[in-house]
């Protein structure tokens, strides 16, 4: 009876021992294989900027007093509107002066045209009568030379006529020249100047601040760097998608329009290419700003109605793991993936539809043989 009662004490104390140490099962999320679209898309490495097509940063090319400023920041201008003139009242006044040399000029070549014609008139009248001997020879030579002289003075006003004329406009491109239009239609989105402020242009290879700003907003696109490995798949006119910062979802009526033709070298192993994608949509351009940061994602492929699972889920590239339905144990298996994003990798071969598949790989004693229950989402403490 000892030995009984020995072995049934034994007995409960190994129960216990192994109720307690006994492996807990894992929990772990589950996703079915399924179908739907997949898209091979490639996004940038580091944050992107919001630029214009056409951003004209002015500043008069001649320096001077601010005379007109008829603009202010948030205005929208046509081609061509002054944005800012110079005062050049003096240069006015020597236009005017130079008009006045055209008037006189020309006055002046009329009078002596008409003098030559009238020497012209005479020299035919006398050299009719020196033909007839009515006249000395003396008498034609002095018609002959007064014609001559008169027709080079009727030629040399009018030469003068063609010098002023020069001359003013000179001075009109001078004048111009005080005068900052805007080079495109646009919104002029930043004003460096004040009324009666003496402002001078930038000396060469000394960046200052721009008198006006412009910026042309009906075309905007995003430049955003993309890895060295990733740049060769991508093509101007792929599509493209643009996600901000300052406004939730994507924005997916983009297009790229340019792969620059070189690598970038910005950090010490980073080496990346400026890729450049256009937001074609109208109503993408609304509210948005040139400096917004921004990130691109462009679609490189895309397959629809295809089996597929959570990016998530894969291991070492095309590699999953499986839970038995019977036993709660994890399997791992293999399949050959097809088109992938940071969301979905097409299942080409290896899985079926409806195998449910780990997502939670990250979880601490989740591998292969492991016995776990799913993961509905229930509190244990509760």
């Amino acid at each position: 009876m000892r030995w009984l009662i020995i072995f049934l004490v034994s007995l409960g104390l190994a129960g216990s021992v192994w109720w307690f140490t006994r492996p807990q099962p894992v929990k772990v999320l589950l996703e079915p294989v399924s179908r739907g679209n997949v898209r091979a898309t490639v996004s940038n490495t580091r944050v992107g900027t919001v630029e214009a097509c056409s951003r004209a940063r002015m500043s008069p090319s001649m320096p001077g007093i601010v005379a007109s400023l008829p603009v202010k920041e948030g205005d929208k201008v046509e081609r061509g509107q002054v944005l800012m003139e110079i005062w050049v009242e003096d240069l006015k006044a020597e236009q005017a002066r130079a008009e006045a040399d055209i008037l006189a000029t020309t006055r002046q070549a009329e009078e002596a045209c008409a003098r030559a014609a009238g020497a012209l008139r005479e020299a035919d009248r006398i050299r009719g009568l020196a033909a007839r001997k009515l006249l000395a020879q003396e008498a034609l030579d002095n018609a002959e030379t007064l014609k001559d002289a008169t027709r080079a003075q009727c030629a040399a006003t009018r030469a003068a006529i063609g010098t002023a004329r020069a001359r003013r406009e000179v001075i009109l491109q001078q004048i111009e020249k005080a005068r900052l239009r805007a080079p495109f239609a646009g919104v002029v989105a930043e004003i460096n100047a004040k009324l009666g402020e003496f402002i001078t242009p930038s000396p060469t290879g000394i960046p200052t601040l721009p008198a006006v700003d412009l910026i042309d907003m009906s075309c905007l696109y995003v430049s955003a760097p993309i890895d060295e490995i990733d740049a060769p798949r991508i093509r101007p006119g792929m599509s493209a998608c643009v996600s901000l910062d300052a406004f939730e979802g994507k924005r997916c009526g983009a297009l790229v329009r340019r792969v620059a033709p070189f690598v970038l070298e910005r950090e010490k192993q980073a080496r990346t290419v400026e890729v450049e994608v256009e937001m074609t949509r109208p109503e993408d351009l609304a509210a948005l700003l040139p400096g917004y940061s921004a990130d691109i994602e462009v679609l490189i492929d895309e397959r629809e109605n295809v089996l597929r699972i959570p990016s998530e889920a894969v291991i070492k590239g095309s590699e999953v793991l499986t839970r038995d339905a019977a036993s709660g144990r994890l399997i791992k298996k293999t399949f050959t993936p097809g088109v992938s994003n940071w969301e979905y990798t097409e299942v080409l071969e290896g899985l079926e539809e409806g195998t449910p598949i780990v997502t939670s790989i990250g979880r601490k004693g989740v591998e292969a043989g492991a016995l776990t229950i799913e993961d509905d989402g229930s509190d244990d403490e509760s």
